[in-house]
């Protein structure tokens, strides 16, 4: 990948991981809401090896900073955020994916969602979010129940 947007920046821990499977001169952009976080990161990363021209930390909400982002522009988009606005997030994921590009969502069996009886907002958004995958003709996904439970799609 060349391109990816990260979703929950964190330590930076996940985007170690994203830039080390990324080609040698790919651009990881990494929106977070906390700055102190993505202070922690720029550390991590740059304490990494990886180029300071290879990073672009974004502070904000996730879902104010990706309209702003290039349509068809990326390779894959990585969510690690609030599972309540991952259905808004497929959306904006599946708008900056190239054919081909992958959408991944962290913690999708978390919350209790596998419980049909669980209806508070986190569940709930998760389940939607699986079924809008399930449904989505441009889509073709797969659930990894590893860890807390990996939802992925290619962009068709």
């Amino acid at each position: 990948a060349k391109a990816v947007v990260e979703i929950g920046t964190g330590a930076g821990v996940s985007g170690l991981w994203l830039l080390g499977g990324m080609a040698a001169d790919g651009v990881l952009t990494s929106i977070d809401v906390d700055p102190e976080v993505q202070r922690a990161a720029r550390t991590a990363f740059l304490a990494a090896g990886y180029a300071p021209g290879r990073l672009r930390l974004i502070n904000g909400m996730g879902l104010e900073v990706l309209p702003r982002l290039t349509d068809g522009g990326y390779d894959l988009v990585f969510v690690d955020a609030a599972a309540g606005d991952y259905p808004r997030y497929l959306d904006e994921a599946v708008r900056l994916l190239r054919p081909g590009g992958v959408v991944a969502l962290a913690g999708v069996l978390t919350a209790g969602v596998t419980d049909p009886d669980a209806v508070d907002p986190a569940s709930v958004a998760l389940r939607e979010v699986a079924r809008q995958m399930r449904e989505d003709d441009r889509l073709v996904s797969v659930l990894l129940p590893l860890g807390d439970g990996l939802l992925a799609a290619v962009v068709t």
